[in-house]
């Protein structure tokens, strides 16, 4: 599915690869290394690669494109640096987060430096929207984290708090990946509309389906119950906690949002969660918004990339990983 996903862009994906790993030399040994073992980390590439998409179905690619997504990716690898510092993380998708394998000073200061490339880079588009959008979702990212580290203390399960999380979350990267390719690529504002949309929607379930992860066991560097260890509920617990109300669960959620959860406690809101319908509920929500995408993308022009496209939702709702 990757491959198909990726078959109309592959050469302008080589050359985002080439530019993204020049991006991220250094001369002194020291920041080589730790750069390195950033970059040794870039995942699928699914971000660049909307982008890319995006711009390609709009006009085509252009250097613009290239820029603005390896502007964003830097943005993404600098915010999940700082995160891992806030969060504590010893861990990310199965490595040593960076914070973990140097300090958490090292990786505040990387995590600085990765914005300032960022920045660097959306200039090199010579668009100021371009460079607007990214500046301006920086603080939007920011302010995702901040507004959860404040839900937690509030006793209220809500799903309007949980999409208003979202939405400055991965919501606001994926919607500016795809925002920025069409923009790269000289689309009208309606087209650039249709396609902030589009991978606002993406965003959306790529979090949902994040979010499902935690109730499973999974080789993905999140252990089962990690949101809740956190004091964080995500859409399955919400809606199954508030749908079916329980004292002992309304207990539980408590002493999960002030951190004093047991093991076997959190295990209890996660088994909670499966048998009232809670996974079900976030898979519905996810296959509704596909279907908005979907129709979105009824009226591309460029059939590989409307395949492309297609392919990609499907493997932002089926992944495993």
């Amino acid at each position: 599915m990757l491959n198909l996903i990726r078959k109309p862009i592959e050469g302008e994906l080589a050359q985002y690869k080439q530019l993204f790993d020049e991006t991220l030399t250094h001369k002194d040994p020291f920041m080589s290394q730790a750069l390195s073992y950033i970059k040794g980390r870039s995942g699928k590439m699914m971000r660049p690669i909307l982008t890319l998409l995006m711009a390609k179905e709009m006009g085509g690619v252009t250097a613009a494109s290239l820029h603005a997504a390896i502007s964003l990716e830097l943005l993404h690898t600098a915010s999940l640096v700082h995160d891992d510092v806030v969060d504590e993380a010893g861990e990310r998708r199965g490595q040593a987060s960076v914070n973990s394998k140097y300090d958490n000073k090292v990786a505040v200061l990387l995590g600085d430096y990765l914005l300032s490339l960022s920045l660097a880079q959306a200039a090199q588009t010579a668009a100021l929207e371009a460079v607007a959008i990214i500046a301006r979702l920086g603080g939007t990212l920011s302010e995702g984290e901040i507004f959860q580290l404040e839900n937690i203390s509030r006793e209220e399960l809500t799903e309007t708090a949980y999409f208003h999380i979202v939405e400055r979350k991965t919501a606001a990267l994926f919607s500016a990946c795809a925002q920025l390719g069409a923009i790269s690529a000289g689309a009208t504002a309606q087209q650039v509309e249709k396609a902030r949309r589009v991978g606002e929607i993406i965003g959306v379930c790529f979090q949902i389906r994040d979010d499902i992860f935690d109730y499973y066991k999974a080789d993905i560097g999140k252990p089962t119950g990690n949101d809740l260890r956190e004091g964080k509920f995500t859409l399955p617990a919400i809606y199954a906690i508030t749908n079916n109300p329980s004292p002992r669960i309304a207990d539980l959620v408590k002493r999960v949002k002030q951190q004093q959860a047991t093991a076997e406690e959190i295990e209890e809101i996660i088994e909670f969660t499966k048998l009232h319908g809670g996974i079900e509920y976030a898979e519905q929500k996810m296959m509704e918004l596909c279907h908005e995408a979907l129709q979105l993308l009824s009226d591309f022009n460029h059939a590989e990339v409307q395949e492309a496209l297609k392919q990609y939702i499907a493997f932002v709702v089926d992944r495993k990983l």
